[in-house]
């Protein structure tokens, strides 16, 4: 009976820590702050980067400054200011986890294992790894990477999955780690390396900013699924609070003025990705 008692009295006096915790969560630090935090990258082009005048831009921030006006609004707030931070790869998730930032606006991929730290939106993209290389040199399939130098960033799911898919094909081939796209393909245009391996979508993009664009293939293979998603710290009512803008934007079909502002010279949406928006316009 005593222990019981005890027990009932921790459980008691643990109750006013656990509520403060509860009304500690995203939505009402959003809502005492009038702030929201949101993360970027610099160079994670067409999703996110910054743009000639040094202000966040790209598919991904676009949704996220749309969700950022729909939060507000389920708030009732007169105002809400948006503060932007920089992450990388490698400072994404603490930054997430610690509260430096509520969503992280990049093309981050939902994993299972990250989802074991973080939490995710629903998908707002699916794209697939694969790689950029010159066109003379004829690296069609992962096969042809024997012997070849490849730029990679290290932590991303594109070099663990490039990995396996050399392993797989029994390829050996020596991976060279970079920081950013940028450096990655950088390496490629002036020879210093064969192949930059990243989501495809992405490599699309360098290759069409480039002058010698014709001078560039992608890979015949694709040898990973990739789903992004929003990053953000784990609280449910937060979690929901932001699937219900994405929900908005798919139902409306809105999202496509959204993906032809950064996709239009890749042409329509594929199959998979109407589909993805489809199944993702969940009904209020």
């Amino acid at each position: 009976m005593k222990n019981l008692i005890a027990a009932f009295t921790l459980a008691c006096l643990c109750m006013p820590t656990a509520l403060a915790a509860e009304a500690a969560g995203v939505l009402n630090k959003i809502r005492a702050a009038k702030t929201i935090m949101l993360g970027y990258s610099e160079t994670a082009v067409p999703f996110s980067f910054l743009s000639n005048d040094n202000r966040p831009q790209g598919y991904s921030v676009d949704l996220c400054k749309r969700i950022a006006e729909g939060i507000q609004q389920q708030l009732n707030l007169a105002e809400l200011e948006v503060k932007w931070v920089k992450v990388d790869v490698n400072s994404r998730i603490p930054a997430t986890m610690s509260g430096a930032i509520d969503i992280e606006c990049g093309s981050t991929t939902h994993t299972l294992t990250r989802a074991e730290q973080v939490d995710f939106s629903n998908t707002i993209f699916v794209d697939g790894g694969s790689y950029i290389s010159k066109v003379r040199t004829k690296l069609a399939t992962v096969k042809d990477l024997a012997g070849r130098k490849i730029t990679v960033i290290p932590g991303t799911t594109t070099e663990k999955v490039l990995k396996a898919a050399l392993d797989q094909a029994q390829v050996t081939a020596d991976i060279i780690p970079v920081k950013t796209h940028a450096e990655g393909y950088g390496a490629v245009r002036e020879d210093r390396a064969d192949a930059y391996a990243s989501d495809r979508v992405i490599l699309i993009a360098l290759a069409l900013n480039a002058i010698d664009a014709p001078s560039y293939r992608l890979s015949d293979d694709m040898f990973s699924y990739e789903p992004y998603a929003l990053m953000m710290r784990r609280d449910a009512d937060f979690r929901l609070a932001v699937n219900r803008e994405l929900a908005q934007l798919y139902r409306s079909g809105e999202i496509m003025n959204l993906y032809a502002r950064w996709y239009g010279p890749l042409g329509e949406p594929s199959t998979l990705l109407k589909a993805m928006y489809f199944l993702n316009a969940l009904p209020e």
